[in-house]
Order: structure tokens, then sequence, then C-alpha cells
């Protein structure tokens, strides 16, 4: 018997950066980002694991990462002066 789907809205959060860069990734590629989440579960469920193997980063890196988004962290002016900083 054929029954209309019914559908389920999901919500969430993430960077306004980020969203735009895969909105312009996925419409490049010839769907949306409902399209590129759907995908990603469908194939989760199917795999019964993330379709991707994450992975790992050390703590510093994580760290440097935060630092640099929030505009936090020593700042050069100039590549000489990062060098003689990494020497001393």
């Amino acid at each position: 018997m054929g029954g209309i789907m019914s559908e389920a809205r999901l919500s969430i959060r993430t960077d306004p950066n980020l969203k735009k860069q895969a909105q312009e990734l996925f419409n490049q590629m010839g769907f949306d980002i409902s399209t590129a989440v759907n995908i990603f579960l469908r194939q989760s469920v199917h795999d019964q694991a993330l379709p991707f193997r994450p992975s790992v980063e050390d703590p510093d890196s994580i760290e440097a990462r935060r630092q640099a988004e929030a505009g936090e962290g020593k700042r050069y002016a100039s590549v000489s002066d990062l060098m003689a900083d990494l020497d001393a």
C-alpha cells in the first residue's frame, strides 16, 4: 500500500560561514543541505557507523584552532618575528 511519507523536522546549530560554504558545495553537486543531511543520515544508518572516519586531533591543535577562531593567541608582524620567537 503506497502512502504519503510523513516528514520530521530537524534543527541544527552551526557556524554561519560553515553553512554558507556547505550550501555552495552542495549546490555545485546538485542538491541542498537538507538532501546532504538526509544522505548522511541514511548512510550512517545503513553502515551503523559514521560514513567517514573522523580524524583525531591532538589537544594542542584543537586549542590552536579555538584560539584562531576566537582571535586569541600570539600575532606576528612578520615571518622573521615568528621565527625569532620560535628560536627563543
